[in-house]
């Protein structure tokens, strides 16, 4: 019986740097506690909505929801009432209306501490949480996109500024940018990456939450020349607005796009997603670019978009225990692209992508 099959996290287990964020980072992380307590989340910081966008709006901080949200996913007392307070959002129509107060708790000992990664830990020491959150970077940072279809022509793009209207055009998104253009990494947060015995990427806001981490240039650095084992989850559907359209090739190919020196072991894909035949051979050359075998399990939480917390702890616990990939020519689940295409993990096989 494999950790995840009893769902108990092994406290010398591998230390494991997931990076990304919102509720995709959430879902990797509820699933990468029940295999280790050694984690290190990397959290993006480009949130400009909501909560989080007055916050950093009104004094400077990182945007705080992703980082609390992954501390919350991380926390000993999940149902308990620590976490239940910290993730609880004010209603009303006064000054806190629309604020959380962890968000409120993060910005407070930000501007008392100095520094968000001892506020971070400051947090995370309350909520006793499995392993360590840190930001990507130590200060707020923006997103800006080249978005086509919103003019009459549909080859003119149209450079757009911020997050949430990145994540909710109407447009084609075909690149993204940070501002700063070459902004500073976290330094914890580099270690992490670069001490790891694994790294997760994904699933999430393609746009938005997994491919920023690849734009940090000290985050890409420690990415490439890591010597941990790197697993790219790729999400169940697109994402309405950022990736509406997008097949799951589309999103190994902007992602590649993006970085085309990254890398990465595996690209874990639901088998339901992508039914067996020539889509997944797509999706194995598309991998190729980044040297990556597919392996097809399944992972979702029945009948919905999101990803199965056991399943996924299944599905990673094989991957970061078992031999390292051979990444002569192109192979899904490790058999050449010519040979019958099989799930490596188990799973069903049949639902297109959805």
């Amino acid at each position: 019986m494999s950790r995840a099959d009893n769902g108990a996290a092994d406290p010398s287990g591998p230390a494991v740097a997931a990076l990304g964020g919102g509720h995709g980072l959430y879902a990797t992380l509820t699933a990468i506690r029940r295999i280790t307590r050694r984690i290190s989340a990397v959290v993006t910081v480009a949130d400009d909505g909501g909560s989080s966008g007055r916050l950093r709006a009104e004094l400077g901080v990182p945007p705080p929801g992703d980082l609390r949200m992954a501390l919350a996913a991380l926390a000993d007392d999940a149902d308990g009432v620590l976490t239940r307070t910290v993730q609880h959002r004010f209603g009303g129509t006064g000054a806190l209306a629309g604020h959380s107060v962890g968000n409120l708790l993060l910005a407070g000992l930000t501007e008392v501490l100095g520094d968000p990664v001892a506020a971070l830990d400051q947090v995370g020491e309350l909520l006793g949480i499995s392993g360590r959150v840190l930001p990507m970077s130590n200060i707020p940072l923006d997103i800006e996109a080249d978005v086509s279809g919103l003019e009459a022509d549909p080859r003119v793009s149209r450079c757009i500024r911020g997050q949430v209207a990145v994540a909710t055009t109407p447009g084609k998104v075909r690149r993204v940018r940070l501002l700063p253009a070459d902004p500073p990494s976290c330094a914890e947060a580099t270690a992490a990456i670069e001490r790891a015995d694994a790294v997760i990427l994904g699933p999430g806001s393609w746009f938005t939450s997994v491919i920023p981490h690849l734009l940090v240039p000290g985050l890409r650095d420690a990415l490439v020349h890591t010597r941990a084992r790197k697993v790219l989850i790729l999400n169940l559907a697109a994402q309405p607005g950022e990736t509406a359209g997008f097949s799951a090739e589309r999103h190994l190919h902007v992602l590649s796009q993006h970085a085309p020196d990254f890398a990465v072991d595996e690209v874990l894909v639901d088998s339901g997603c992508v039914p067996e035949g020539r889509e997944r051979e797509h999706v194995a050359r598309a991998a190729g670019q980044l040297r990556a075998r597919v392996v097809f399990s399944d992972v979702a939480d029945a009948g919905t978009d999101r990803h199965d917390p056991g399943k996924l702890a299944a599905a990673l616990d094989q991957l970061i225990h078992g031999p390292r990939p051979q990444l002569p020519g192109l192979r899904v689940e490790g058999r050449h692209m010519g040979q019958d295409v099989r799930s490596g993990l188990g799973g069903k096989e049949h639902v297109s992508w959805r």
